[in-house]
């Protein structure tokens, strides 16, 4: 099930659409993001963030991600749910930054595999240095 979460967090740090490709569910996507228009949900909700993304990750270099140990894990059926601590680290207009936060995730069961119907970000730390 981390695999979808990979591939976001991959989008994030190559830019290349290609790696979302099969990540997020066929329909009903709701993402919450900390850039606007904060809610991204409905038929356009991937495309929106996917741009919005990109514009967001504009001046960051060298963004890797490390995910501590899933929290939370519950299935119900085809739908499962996990939140996910996550550190980022780069450099933002040349300086270095480790962002901490963490990511709940919906995933569906679409396909033979897992995708992401819906996730959460949130920031609990930032260091500049």
């Amino acid at each position: 099930m981390l695999a979808a979460a990979e591939r976001v967090a991959r989008f994030f740090e190559t830019r290349d659409e290609a790696v979302l490709q099969g990540a997020f569910a066929s329909s009903g996507v709701t993402i919450v993001e900390n850039f606007a228009p904060f809610v991204f949900e409905g038929a356009g909700a991937v495309g929106a963030w996917t741009a919005g993304m990109k514009a967001h990750l504009a001046g960051l270099e060298g963004l890797r991600h490390e995910f501590g140990p899933a929290q939370d894990f519950t299935v119900d059926g085809g739908v499962a749910y996990f939140s996910l601590p996550t550190t980022w680290r780069g450099v933002a207009r040349g300086a270095p930054f480790a962002e901490r936060g963490g990511w709940s995730f919906v995933l569906v069961g679409e396909g033979g595999a897992w995708r992401v119907r819906a996730y959460g970000w949130a920031v609990t730390g930032y260091d500049r240095g």
